[in-house]
């Protein structure tokens, strides 16, 4: 990226900050809580996003206890998910998980504060209960701690359009000069189906980030090393399923999801480029069989598109 990008997102930056200028109010989320019962494991999310953790809170309930909307929203999601019930709400910026719930809502229903969304299923604790999870764009918050509000100046929605289309702009310029660089490897060979940026979630049918790149390819295909590196993490999640991580030089790091079995390299181990890790498969939040790259530059997202 070239240094007029870099020094035309510090401004935007400075002038974002400009907007958000004020004390912030903190309140808790919800006039309602989901369901009546007692904490019975609280927020205790992972020091990294690709670590375990407990990223919600879990209400005692017996099975077949009324779920209710914490707050006014629209619904995103009513369907089981990896066996699971799932049901999702966004409220604006914001959006609340309940599971496993058996839906009483479709997807585009508007509910109010308290309206019954469904029912808690067996499944998630003995004696039953009801996660509970709260979200900000890619980032999860304590559903009962406090949430800040701040109040913008009623010309902050057109100015923050104008700097957005500024920055999409200049990224776009940037990504230009740098794509296509040959510093990686294509793990799998296959082009690009869906790109980094904002998509349709094909499971979740709302708008939000696709933090990577998905390249087609088979079930069973080869995932290779990008490049020479070292095994960050191997680990299993809901929504990756099998999830490798190697860190390269330069503070780079690739991501591997939806293996179709476990990476078939150890944390700590040193991989070369083109090194076979695992294969391609279909495990987690996927609809087909492919693999998703994500990378990472000091910790912080970058388009995978830049360095295939």
């Amino acid at each position: 990226m070239s240094r007029t990008v870099v020094r035309l997102g510090s401004v935007l930056m400075v002038a974002w900050l400009l907007l958000l200028a004020g004390a912030p109010e903190s309140r808790a989320f919800g006039s309602v809580r989901p369901v009546p019962g007692p904490v019975v494991r609280g927020y205790d999310p992972p020091a990294n996003d690709w670590l375990p953790g407990h990223r919600g809170v879990d209400l005692a309930a017996p099975v077949g206890t009324v779920v209710r909307a914490a707050a006014s929203g629209r619904v995103s999601v009513a369907q089981v998910i990896a066996g699971r019930g799932v049901v999702t709400i966004v409220h604006g910026e914001l959006r609340t998980t309940y599971e496993p719930v058996r839906a009483s809502v479709r997807v585009g229903d508007q509910v109010a504060a308290g309206d019954p969304i469904g029912t808690v299923e067996a499944g998630h604790c003995d004696g039953g209960c009801l996660h509970f999870g709260l979200k900000r764009g890619d980032d999860y918050l304590d559903p009962l701690g406090a949430v800040q509000v701040r109040l913008l100046p009623a010309s902050a929605v057109a100015q923050a359009r104008k700097l957005a289309a500024e920055r999409a702009a200049a990224l776009a310029a940037g990504a230009a000069e740098a794509s296509g660089s040959g510093v990686l490897l294509n793990p799998v060979g296959g082009r690009i189906s869906s790109p980094f940026g904002r998509r349709f979630h094909p499971i979740f049918h709302e708008w939000r980030l696709h933090a990577g790149v998905d390249l087609r390819a088979s079930c069973g295909t080869p995932i290779r090393a990008a490049a020479d590196g070292v095994v960050q993490s191997v680990s299993y999640d809901s929504s990756g399923g099998h999830r490798l991580i190697i860190a390269h030089a330069g503070g780079l790091t690739t991501h591997y999801l939806h293996a179709q079995k476990r990476y078939r390299v150890r944390r700590g181990q040193k991989v070369k480029r083109g090194q076979v890790v695992g294969f391609v498969g279909s495990t987690g939040w996927s609809t087909a069989c492919h693999l998703h790259l994500t990378t990472k530059l000091n910790g912080r997202l970058v388009d995978p598109a830049r360095y295939l």
